[in-house]
């Protein structure tokens, strides 16, 4: 079991990852940071709920997906050290397509929007670390659809190996293969030519 962080940890943690900080801007970053715990299985955000805040995940393994033509696709696994969001419903502040599921029991800390935003104005290094962790949430987007427009299957799942080890150490099958988007089948395929290389 992983050591438990508190929530001054969690922001040296976003600090060291995103932006540089004195010691007043660590206490206000701290100030701003909610701790989550979601149990396995339980939907964070629900389709139709609108997304006021950012979450980094300390411990755990969540997934963003939506429904279409009577489909699930998986379009985010984030796993320790993560950032989730639904973008798109935090700045407009409408309410979101996408859902969050945690698929293990998760510790989470939010960064509400609105309160980000206030300290952000008074502190630049915690409007670079908004930024940052916007930057790095698009960035991760664009991988995403750049993989399934242009990869081979194969490929996907070595890049996906590369950049998300994590993830495909603990996610199930199912969720990888749709993420991917190929069959449980083809991933099963890909897998096993993948331990032969």
């Amino acid at each position: 079991m992983r050591e438990i962080h508190t929530t001054r940890d969690i922001a040296r943690e976003l600090a060291r990852k995103y932006s540089t900080m004195t010691h007043d801007e660590l206490d206000i970053l701290e100030s701003v940071l909610v701790p989550r715990k979601y149990t396995k299985g339980q939907m964070i955000l629900s389709e139709g709920d609108i997304c006021r805040e950012i979450l980094y995940i300390d411990i755990g393994l969540v997934r963003q997906f939506y429904e279409k033509n009577d489909r699930i696709v998986t379009e985010h696994l984030g796993v320790d050290g993560g950032i989730v969001m639904c973008i798109e419903s935090l700045f407009r502040e409408e309410p979101t397509k996408l859902q969050i599921e945690a698929l293990e029991n998760s510790i989470c800390y939010a960064l509400p929007k609105q309160r980000l935003e206030e300290v952000a104005l008074h502190n630049v290094n915690i409007q670079i670390l908004y930024r940052k962790i916007l930057e790095e949430s698009l960035i991760l987007s664009q991988v995403h659809a750049d993989l399934v427009r242009f990869e081979t299957a194969q490929n996907r799942y070595k890049r996906m190996c590369k950049l998300m080890p994590k993830v495909v150490q603990r996610a199930p099958l199912n969720y990888i293969a749709n993420y991917l988007q190929m069959t449980p089948e083809t991933l099963s395929r890909v897998r096993s030519a993948s331990l032969i290389d």
